[in-house]
């Protein structure tokens, strides 16, 4: 019997899973996982995703064991590794979902060429961590879509691939070494509310939400205190629920807010196809504003305020607060948090990209980076100068202030939105509320600095 090996990377689930159905077939299989040493050194492997990482493992590992196979470990260079575990097992040909990164490209050119000078054959499969292909729609003049409407539209009639049912048995060889699972308890520094990671998790939590949630989405999505988003990006980020089955599954469901939830997963493919056509900008602007960011230097106390909520802004400190203790923060307080950071401070958005990948559990480079870039006016926000109002926005969407005082005790005692406004209050008032910062800036400041930064005074 032929043998294959399934390099998982950013797809730790059973079900729907095309290069694992591909190499199963009449086959024996080697489900690999190589925990890589080049995303280690360049800094990705912060403790939130390593814990949610050693769930998704172990979940993988007994769905495997469940249909008697199990998943092999490895560690080092991920090529090395995937080459030694080709040879111990006479294995002639590797499965590995495509990706869109700068790294994962390298990986699989890398890949390739030492696979096919053993004789042996990579196949990189599609539509894995995407619904629909990077690439596949693009309009007349370019190589990629700069604005997500028109993107949207023909992202809508792209037919998907079908859904594919978890396999029955998987057999593994015999003899194949692997090391221990990585364990979230041995893991130091993990935010104390960081959700439990895993297929079986993801597809209990679908399960709900499909039954549930979606159908209020589209008008509870913004919710800040009412948390009905679906929070599935975790598992997105790592695979342990498969985009094309969500977008099919949504579909089935009627009304608004199914509609508005695809679109949002629409969103992270039209990240994904800009991505994957301009890799260099992960770190550099789509669309460069000439820029002259406030150095790190100069404005330390004041991202140090923002890192650790203490700008004196009730809403943007609850968000960075919900970030520090679940890894993980709402949509809505993402877009107030970056717009204070780029533009309310003036600091470079990389800031604050670089921050969140330190904490979030779903840190990606593809949506974190272009949706810091679009909140910052450097990607494809056709609006780049827009500057969201931090109170006005809390009182639209943390109208009693339930969601401030979830994340900022200090200010649990004052009563609907004059929550978002603490510097209004006087005399003994103000001197109740502990050691609560004023401002570090007022928004009309703030406001004047980005428009004359900008040429827009």
């Amino acid at each position: 019997m032929n043998v294959s090996v399934v390099l998982f990377t950013a797809d730790l689930r059973l079900h729907d899973h095309p290069p694992l159905r591909a190499a199963n077939e009449s086959r024996e299989v080697v489900p690999l996982f190589v925990r890589d040493r080049a995303v280690m050194d360049a800094g990705f492997a912060v403790p939130n995703r390593l814990a949610f990482l050693a769930d998704c493992l172990h979940d993988l590992d007994g769905g495997l064991r469940k249909r008697g196979g199990r998943l092999v470990v490895r560690s080092g260079d991920v090529v090395e590794e995937v080459c030694k575990v080709a040879a111990e097992t006479d294995a002639d040909e590797v499965h590995l979902a495509g990706d869109v990164s700068a790294y994962a490209h390298l990986r699989e050119r890398r890949l390739r060429r030492a696979l096919e000078a053993e004789g042996r054959r990579l196949h990189v499969h599609d539509t894995v961590t995407t619904a629909v292909t990077p690439g596949e729609v693009t309009p007349a003049s370019s190589d990629h879509f700069a604005v997500f409407t028109p993107y949207f539209r023909q992202w809508s009639g792209v037919p998907l691939r079908d859904v594919l049912a978890a396999p029955r048995t998987v057999r593994v060889p015999e003899g194949v070494g692997s090391e221990e699972l990585p364990s979230r308890a041995g893991i130091s520094v993990v935010s104390e509310g960081l959700a439990a990671g895993g297929e079986t998790e993801a597809r209990s939590r679908m399960c709900a939400w499909l039954r549930g949630g979606i159908g209020a989405y589209e008008d509870r999505h913004d919710d800040l205190a009412g948390d009905a988003t679906s929070r599935f990006s975790p598992h997105l980020h790592f695979g342990t629920l498969s985009p094309v089955e969500l977008v099919q599954r949504a579909r089935t469901v009627e009304g608004p807010g199914p509609e508005a939830f695809v679109r949002q997963l629409a969103w992270r493919d039209f990240h994904r196809q800009v991505l994957a056509a301009r890799p260099g900008a992960a770190t550099a602007d789509y669309r460069t504003k000439r820029d002259r960011w406030r150095s790190e230097y100069a404005a330390r106390a004041d991202i140090e305020a923002w890192k650790t909520g203490r700008t004196g802004y009730p809403v943007v400190d609850a968000a960075m607060r919900q970030l520090r203790h679940e890894g993980w923060m709402h949509n809505r307080g993402r877009l107030l948090a970056a717009s204070f950071l780029a533009k309310t401070l003036y600091v470079d958005w990389r800031v604050g990209a670089r921050h969140f990948l330190d904490l979030l559990v779903d840190g990606d480079v593809a949506n974190n980076q272009l949706n810091w870039q679009w909140m910052a006016g450097t990607g494809t926000d056709t609006r780049p100068n827009r500057v969201l109002n931090p109170v006005t926005q809390a009182k639209r969407y943390d109208p009693d202030g339930e969601y401030v005082r979830r994340w900022v005790p200090e200010l649990a005692s004052l009563e609907g939105p004059a929550i978002h406004e603490p510097w209004k209050l006087r005399g003994l008032d103000r001197a109740a509320l502990d050691d609560y910062p004023d401002p570090i800036v007022e928004l009309s400041e703030g406001l004047a600095r980005f428009k004359q930064a900008r040429g827009r005074d």
